[in-house]
């Protein structure tokens, strides 16, 4: 497993998969790259260079917590870039990962040939998603089975009221097809994730929603942005408005997909992103 250090001297690993053009794939939730998988078989096309976050996966946890933070992490995928010898590299961030990209875009600019966005948060550009758009998205699902009590919980959630029994209820919500492999992956999370790391992750003074906006708006790029149709953490209505931020982007919902699109449809997911990333 290959390692480098970053700045202040932690030691973080990465993962590749694939070969060709390589493509720097961060991942959210300040959680382990591992359930990213090989996106779907997008290793297939390009070579991913799956970077474990300060304090997640193969990744050492820092002397610092305050490390962890969204805007300090800019500097160890800069670290990672200048390690593997590339003077540009494609981007591809996944939910709350997506902030970390941003902000990376808005400080280096120059050093990105693609950004993809998949299923993204948008926390670091200020877009606030209702709960009442939460719920519109969640109602694509009511012939499910599990819809009546996951919506209940999802009501409770998005009123500010949401118990850990009903943040645990909505997790069908997230994916396209509430399967076993769905299930797993799910269940997988709890041992994945950095707790620590994820409440300091969006800290205050992390983001600075106009100043990003503000140099996304001068970012030349292409970008793509991949919503999922049934997604109630990155609903497509806000997915359009993120699109909007961006001179050269292109949105596509994939149908039938949750929060995790890869899973839920690979060959739809792969043939979106491989074509973009080219």
């Amino acid at each position: 497993m290959p390692t480098f250090s970053a700045h202040d001297g932690t030691n973080l690993a990465y993962h590749m998969y694939g070969d060709g053009s390589p493509v720097i794939c961060l991942p959210g939730g300040m959680q382990d790259s591992a359930y990213l998988g090989e996106l779907g078989g997008l290793s297939a096309h390009r070579q991913l260079i799956m970077l474990d976050l300060r304090g997640t996966g193969e990744s050492a946890i820092p002397e610092d917590a305050t490390s962890y933070r969204c805007d300090r992490l800019v500097d160890d995928v800069e670290a990672l870039r200048h390690h593997l010898g590339l003077d540009r590299t494609d981007l591809l961030a996944h939910s709350g990962g997506a902030n970390l990209a941003v902000l990376y875009a808005a400080r280096h600019p120059e050093r990105i040939g693609k950004l993809a966005l998949i299923t993204p948060s948008a926390m670091a550009v200020g877009i606030e998603i209702t709960g009442q758009t939460r719920r519109e998205v969640a109602r694509l699902r009511t012939d499910e089975p599990w819809f009546p009590g996951a919506y209940a919980a999802l009501e409770t959630v998005t009123a500010g009221k949401g118990t850990d029994g009903d943040w645990a209820a909505i997790a069908p919500f997230s994916y396209g097809r509430w399967d076993a492999v769905a299930q797993a992956h799910h269940a997988a999370e709890d041992k994945q994730r950095n707790w620590e790391a994820a409440a300091a992750f969006g800290a205050e003074g992390a983001f600075t929603p106009d100043v990003t906006r503000a140099a996304l708006a001068t970012f030349g790029a292409p970008v793509l942005l991949l919503a999922g149709e049934g997604d109630v953490g990155a609903p497509p209505p806000v997915m359009a408005e993120y699109t909007e931020l961006f001179p050269n982007a292109t949105l596509v919902v994939q149908s039938g997909a949750g929060h995790f699109p890869w899973l839920d449809d690979a060959e739809q997911f792969v043939a979106t992103v491989a074509a973009f990333l080219g």
